[in-house]
């Protein structure tokens, strides 16, 4: 071996090591990466490093020794099997993604045979009782006997049937998973049947190096997008689940609201037939915003949401006549929000916040732009917040919650008022497509 051989030999060596360590990096803190496959490529990647280490400390031996010396032996040895544990491996790794039990296959037994006769053959020539496949010159390096293409066989044997293996099961396995295989098979097969008639040996452990290496990364790139796929599904579950929740909450309005609703135009419409004319509207009208919210997915505009609460609050108003009164400080409605996000919060200040005995209820919605986006404040004079979280009125804030969040981006606070009352605040961020497309 010349010295610029040489050279390009440690170099080679280098960059597999290097490679090999990354690769042992990335699957130590790569997150998503199931217990199987960790446990896989660590010892995997633990053998490639073995195995270049091994190659490297044979080199620098060989460099500075004048002749063979058992220590070179023992590493050659070593450095040996360590290039035949990959391609069992890959066997079993074959067999996992397809949901086979490795140990029962009859493929990964038969790959142990063969592996076994390859271990018997290798630690034949190295204890000198068949010097046919290789033998040992005085200048320190080995060289190719007449029956080293034999011991080739049983590895060009084992990659073969992976091959085939791959190609059979190619069904079991994603578009990825499947090229992978084969872009890891093919130049370690390549690599061994030139090595059959040439005599590239140092360079067979490099290939196999870079092909368990291109495997890994598109067998990772694979799982990563799988895993993403799988959050982006859990997200769209979650929102569903949200608006489910939402329809729920809306076709399980308060019964006694319909009935008093109802009483109240039967007695006005003797009493004050323009009032009941009045309240029939308001009421049709929140009916109307109700089950139209059931089929909106998307958000709507905040004037819908204004309109949807203001029929509500007119028909509770005719209820409560003086008792109940609100105002209205909303200069700024361009802006989109989910469905039922203010309705059901003055619906729970009503129905949670009011003490028929303290006198006039009062409930005021604010809306302002501000320079992250636009902000919707209900405040109340009523019983105040109480922190617990798994009562009724908190339900249903943790709701509107829930879908603000999957849904633009916003949040919901509530806090109570000084001097009693709750303030509920919601903030819809800008930059979302519904809100950007209504800026003024």
């Amino acid at each position: 071996m010349n010295d610029w051989t040489e050279l390009f030999y440690y170099f080679l060596i280098g960059a597999a090591l290097l490679l090999s360590v990354q690769g042992m990096w990335f699957t130590a803190i790569m997150p998503g990466i199931d217990r199987w496959r960790m446990l896989f490529f660590r010892i995997l990647f633990i053998v490639l490093i073995l195995l270049c280490l091994s190659g490297f400390i044979e080199a620098v031996m060989l460099r500075f020794l004048s002749e063979q010396t058992p220590a070179v032996l023992f590493i050659e040895f070593w450095e040996t099997i360590f290039l035949s544990i990959p391609i069992p491996m890959i066997t079993a790794f074959i067999l996992h993604c397809c949901n086979e039990n490795v140990r029962q296959s009859k493929l990964f037994c038969i790959m142990l045979g063969v592996w076994a006769v390859y271990l018997f053959f290798v630690l034949a020539a190295y204890l000198s009782f068949f010097d046919g496949f290789f033998f040992i010159k005085m200048d320190g390096w080995y060289y190719r006997g007449p029956g080293y293409p034999l011991l080739l066989m049983p590895i060009l044997t084992i990659e073969l049937m992976n091959i085939a293996g791959t190609i059979r099961r190619r069904k079991c396995f994603s578009r990825k998973e499947y090229l992978s295989f084969l872009i890891a098979l093919a130049p370690i097969v390549i690599a061994t049947i030139v090595d059959l008639f040439v005599e590239i040996y140092p360079l067979i452990d490099i290939s196999i190096v870079l092909s368990i290496m291109v495997m890994y990364s598109i067998i990772l790139s694979d799982q990563i997008e799988r895993d993403l796929k799988h959050q982006r599904k859990i997200a769209r579950q979650q929102q569903e689940i949200a608006n489910q929740r939402a329809s729920i909450m809306v076709l399980q309005m308060r019964p006694h609201f319909i009935y008093n609703t109802m009483t109240s135009i039967y007695y006005l419409c003797k009493r004050n037939p323009d009032l009941a004319q009045q309240v029939t509207r308001d009421f049709t009208t929140y009916l109307r915003k109700n089950f139209t919210a059931i089929a909106n997915t998307d958000p709507i505009p905040f004037s819908a949401e204004l309109e949807h609460t203001r029929a509500y609050l007119a028909v509770e108003q005719a209820q409560y006549e003086e008792s109940l009164m609100v105002d209205y400080d909303t200069p700024h409605i361009w802006f989109r929000v989910p469905p039922l996000t203010l309705q059901p919060i003055v619906e729970n200040a009503i129905k949670h916040g009011r003490d028929p005995y303290a006198g006039v209820f009062h409930i005021l919605i604010r809306t302002r732009k501000t320079q992250s986006g636009s902000e919707i404040v209900v405040s109340d004079n009523g019983r105040g917040f109480q922190p617990v979280e798994t009562d009724e009125p908190h339900i249903a804030l943790n709701n509107i919650r829930q879908r603000l969040e999957s849904m633009c981006g916003g949040c919901l606070t509530i806090e109570s008022a000084d001097g009693g009352g709750t303030v509920v605040t919601v903030t819809i961020p800008d930059n979302t497509a519904e809100n950007s497309s209504q800026k003024k």
